[in-house]
């Protein structure tokens, strides 16, 4: 009898768009064999080249993840329903003090609703006043993380960050307003976060968190945010949670799903013992290129701000162990059992990775996979040189990889819609021959276009080529009367 199979968002353009797929099979292995035969385009991100799971991919079945039964040869019957959960860039409290600041009369007055709540009361608030919060990010999670942080009265929080506000930041990062486009997050959230309490202390880290500076910006507080959006910065987060024994409250989106857990606890998985390793450069599409539910963020970041309350007022149960998998689209959530890992690289016994290591190097070279080099200058084209020829009424082919929903928002004139996922399957309506014009390929940024180059190379297009900078610099240099986005 079939087994359900839930495909997540970012896998689902493989199995065309089906979001639950039934496959006959015994043993997970088994199953994911089947699986892939049918959709052959999903192999590569659930195996390796020598046939091995992927490491940044777990499988549960239920909510127990394979690792803790028999692997790939765990049994399965029809009544089980097994989950890929893919990387996306039972509690302990966090360090009290042992004198608590007192709360003044405008503090009860403020707290009220949190004072009459026994799981908080008065030493909660206290506790609350005296905790320091780092959110590192503030952006989409950090915006509503710090704003209800602030609002509970959470004594000192801090930032960082490095970016400006964007007019495509304000459809989810709520921190901000239309008047703060073009500022410096970081002086644009401390405004807005005194406004909304000036009782509490707000420090500004301005800067990318590095391996050089995280371990003394992180020591000075008791839990830390996790709201970043690339894999490096999540992996140097992790890893200097560890090493200074501070709880790491993770949470990541993409387009309508999220997840969120507490790691570096206490007893608890790390970050790595879910995901060991980061996918291959460019496998998972980031937010940019995949889009993600302006409501989402503030979800998932609230639900990352409950799970610090919760372990600085020592009160409730926290995602330790766990793992919340939140689908919007449906509005269902669901919660994975996760363990230790007793071979993980840096929270077990046998760690190997005792102080901070070249985490844009470790995550653009995963183990067993090489990062794609740069396309070579003959394979790229700019803006203005396709413009020319377009004025020339050349023979040139535009091809467009990005998604239908971009293509209705701007377009190159002339250019045809094929997007990446579909390109293999549909390589028969690219022209080619002696007689067949130039291809030039583009998406957004020039990174999706790039990997369509080297995929029309590997099935013998010669005449092709990339556009630098995508329909971004275009809309910038050739045709400014589009819309970006």
């Amino acid at each position: 009898m079939p087994v359900r199979i839930l495909i997540p968002t970012p896998l689902r353009p493989y199995t065309d768009q089906q979001p639950a797929v039934l496959v006959e099979g015994p043993t997970v292995g088994d199953v994911l064999r089947n699986l892939t035969e049918r959709h052959a385009d999903l192999r590569p991100h659930l195996f390796r080249e020598d046939g091995r799971l992927r490491s940044f991919v777990n499988l549960y079945v239920n909510d127990e993840s394979i690792r803790d039964l028999e692997g790939e040869n765990t049994a399965v019957s029809e009544r089980d329903t097994i989950s890929i959960v893919p990387s996306v860039a039972g509690g302990a409290d966090a360090a009290v003090p042992e004198t608590l600041p007192d709360l003044t009369q405008d503090e009860v007055a403020r707290y009220s609703r949190h004072l009459i709540m026994p799981e908080v009361g008065i030493e909660g608030q206290r506790r609350l006043k005296a905790a320091r919060i780092l959110c590192v990010g503030a952006g989409g999670l950090g915006s509503p993380a710090s704003l209800y942080l602030a609002a509970a009265g959470v004594g000192t929080l801090g930032l960082v960050d490095f970016d400006v506000v964007d007019a495509s930041n304000l459809q989810r990062q709520i921190l901000y307003g239309t008047p703060d486009v073009g500022r410096p997050k970081l002086v644009a959230a401390r405004e807005r976060l005194s406004q909304l309490n000036p009782t509490i202390r707000i420090v500004a880290h301005e800067g990318p968190l590095t391996s050089a500076n995280a371990l003394d910006i992180i020591r000075d507080y008791d839990v830390v945010i996790d709201g970043a959006d690339n894999f490096p910065a999540r992996y140097l987060v992790n890893d200097a949670c560890v090493l200074l024994g501070k709880p790491n409250v993770y949470g990541s989106i993409f387009r309508f799903e999220g997840q969120a857990s507490v790691f570096a606890a206490a007893d608890g998985p790390c970050y790595r013992c879910l995901y060991p390793e980061p996918p291959p450069p460019g496998l998972v599409p980031s937010c940019a290129e995949g889009g993600v539910l302006g409501i989402l963020p503030g979800i998932v970041g609230t639900i990352q701000a409950a799970e610090a309350i919760k372990l600085v007022t020592g009160t409730g149960r926290p995602l330790v162990g766990r793992l919340l998998l939140l689908d919007a689209l449906d509005m269902s959530f669901r919660t994975m059992k996760l363990r230790r890992d007793p071979a993980c690289a840096v929270c077990s016994p046998r760690r190997t990775i005792t102080r901070l290591i070249d985490y844009e190097h470790f995550c653009g070279v995963a183990p067993g996979t090489q990062a794609q080099p740069p396309l070579p200058p003959e394979l790229v084209t700019t803006v203005e040189a396709l413009a020319d020829r377009i004025r020339r009424h050349d023979p040139v082919w535009i091809l467009d990889v990005r998604e239908p929903r971009e293509f209705e928002i701007c377009r190159i004139p002339g250019s045809v819609l094929i997007p990446l996922g579909d390109l293999p399957k549909r390589l028969d309506e690219v022209p080619r021959g002696e007689a067949a014009p130039d291809i030039v390929v583009h998406c957004r940024s020039g990174v999706r276009s790039a990997k369509a180059v080297r995929l029309l190379r590997e099935h013998g297009f010669e005449r092709v080529r990339n556009l630098e900078g995508g329909i971004l610099v275009w809309i910038d240099r050739i045709d400014p009367t589009q819309s970006k986005y």
